[in-house]
């Protein structure tokens, strides 16, 4: 039976690149964290972001996954580059370079949009990472904070939710963005609102990226699955584990059995995944 592949996120939108990783690598099995104890990252501090990812992804690796996904973008910034330091054998990957690759390639007028956690465009690594691509790009970030409760309490297409997402897209409409990177993985339930609202901006998920570049790899270091699925997916929250039963439902309606449920915790800064 192959490892497992590690994925987590702050709360429940990394379901989204859950969800990629089953329609891509469907012999694929996965161990997820949801660290809603914490959610959401976007406003705590970066070092403290950095040591919650850090501490998730050496649980994923001690229970036995051959490779982590940092399904949070704010993560991906802050805790990818120390990770990959750690274990530098091992394909780790996040979202911020996949989702920056995306946007170069399919902007037409040089003036890409991000949509993020404060956090996220505190730490400038989409910046970063689009100037590094292509120095003549104009790059404009902005921090989203309702959207992430929003999502989480199931109220994406709410009238507070539009109130809110015409506030964000205000400034990318005035610098003429034509390519929206949604930098937060809770972002892509939001799609049909932002649609609506911009339909001649075009909107990237870096998800599906992500997981064409995971499996790109695994098949490049020969490790990807051959055999079916043995053993059932694991799902772990840090928060209430009858709600996130109930959650998953909306996040991830596919998944009906094949899977199992349980609560993860925290001690003294490391996580127990029970």
């Amino acid at each position: 039976m192959s490892a497992p592949i590690g994925v987590f996120d702050s709360g429940l939108g990394g379901l989204t690149v859950v969800r990629r990783v089953r329609e891509l690598l469907p012999r694929e099995r996965i161990v997820y964290v949801a660290d809603q104890a914490h959610v959401p990252y976007g406003g705590r501090r970066l070092d403290e972001v950095r040591d919650f990812a850090c501490a998730i992804s050496e649980a994923l690796l001690s229970a036995g996954c051959r490779t982590v996904v940092m399904a949070c973008n704010i993560s991906s910034a802050v805790a990818l580059p120390v990770e990959q330091a750690w274990h530098p054998e091992l394909p780790l990957l996040g979202m911020i370079q996949p989702g920056a690759e995306a946007a170069v390639i399919r902007t037409h007028n040089g003036r890409v949009g991000i949509l993020a956690t404060q956090g996220t465009v505190t730490s400038g690594a989409y910046t970063r990472a689009l100037l590094a691509l292509d120095a003549h790009l104009l790059v404009t970030e902005v921090a989203c904070p309702a959207f992430v409760p929003l999502v989480e309490a199931g109220q994406e297409d709410s009238p507070e939710a539009e109130a809110a997402a015409r506030i964000y897209l205000a400034p990318l409409l005035a610098a003429d963005v034509d390519t929206v990177v949604l930098g937060c993985t809770h972002y892509p339930f939001l799609l049909p609102l932002l649609h609506r609202l911009r339909p001649n901006m075009l909107f990237l998920d870096p998800a599906e990226e992500t997981v064409a570049r995971l499996s790109r790899t695994l098949i490049c270091r020969e490790v990807a699955s051959a055999s079916a699925i043995s053993a059932p997916h694991q799902l772990f929250t840090t928060g209430d584990l009858p709600a996130f039963r109930a959650q998953l439902r909306r996040f991830l309606p596919e998944v009906t059995d094949g899977i199992t449920i349980a609560k993860a915790t925290w001690d003294q800064g490391d996580l127990r995944l029970d």
